[in-house]
């Protein structure tokens, strides 16, 4: 299936973007492996005319919303975000009635209307950077509260608004958790997620994205580290550097919608089209700013 994937890729002159969180079969045959914002700024820079995002929802109409001309599939249709699920348009312009002079920035784990009605976009890379950047001194995050009130304790200068959105597979990493850790590994280093609760953040060596973490890990002298993210990040440390010691903060720490995407799931796309993501021309429109602004400043 590998080898019929591959030869299709190249027939079609397709690009496949895969996120960090997906099982290791469809990392194998990925161009790109890549967390939140370099899959975005990959989308936006590609001239291939096909895209296959092997993630979820809200990052396959990221790639539409910045390279709208291109066709975007979703090998796995289903593959949702409860986050993104949990914040409408409604809820954002309420906030905007209520604190006119805030600025919103809105987590890229949204929806394209939502991402339509906010100002600017960031991941967890870069929200603490672009929270800095806006020249508002209040700023409404939406919808992610966790990385909303990290962002809260690194920006002190700035009255920081949160909606009461999360993402369930950090948020019910508990602090009984980072604590059985710390006594099963109590050698190693914590390299956590800022989707995790303030508890959990505490215990961490290092607070960072995805690709940061990954980073972190490989770059430190340490020789064992938990994981405070999704266990993937674990199966792909352990293949990067195997010398090294790896171990989930918690076996539970498993997003089911980035597991959803199989290899026949990929090769139905090739072979068929589906599932193509399209959205409104005024949606994209407006959208389009907010992403194309994370971009350049997350950089």
């Amino acid at each position: 299936m590998k080898e019929q994937i591959l030869a299709l890729k190249k027939e079609k002159k397709a690009l496949i973007l895969a996120h960090y969180y997906q099982p290791m079969e469809i990392q194998e045959i990925a161009d790109h492996v890549c967390d939140s914002f370099e899959m975005a700024r990959r989308a936006r820079d590609a001239e291939e005319e096909l895209l296959i995002i092997c993630g979820v929802k809200f990052m396959a109409e990221s790639a539409k919303i910045l390279n709208p001309g291109k066709t975007v599939l979703l090998p796995a249709p289903d593959a949702g975000c409860p986050m993104a699920d949990m914040i409408e348009p409604e809820d954002v312009l309420a906030l905007r009635a209520k604190y006119p002079d805030a600025a919103v920035v809105c987590y890229v784990n949204s929806s394209a209307a939502v991402k339509a009605v906010s100002d600017i976009c960031c991941t967890s890379s870069s929200a603490e950077k672009i929270v800095r950047t806006v020249p508002e001194k209040r700023v409404i995050f939406v919808p992610d509260r966790n990385l909303g009130a990290y962002v809260a304790s690194c920006v002190p200068e700035k009255e920081i608004i949160l909606f009461e959105g999360f993402c369930p597979t950090h948020d019910r990493i508990q602090e009984k958790d980072a604590i059985a850790a710390k006594s099963a590994y109590p050698e190693a280093k914590f390299l956590i997620h800022p989707e995790c609760r303030t508890e959990v953040l505490q215990y961490a060596d290092y607070i960072g994205s995805t690709a940061g973490i990954i980073n972190a890990a490989l770059e430190s002298g340490a020789e064992a580290f938990v994981i405070g993210t999704e266990i993937a990040i674990v199966e792909r440390l352990k293949v990067l550097a195997p010398e090294k010691k790896f171990y989930p903060m918690t076996t539970s720490f498993i997003c089911p919608n980035m597991k959803k995407c199989r290899l026949s799931d990929v090769l139905n796309s090739l072979e068929n089209g589906e599932f193509e993501i399209t959205l409104e021309p005024e949606e994209i429109r407006l959208a389009q700013d907010t992403l194309q602004r994370m971009v350049e400043l997350g950089t």
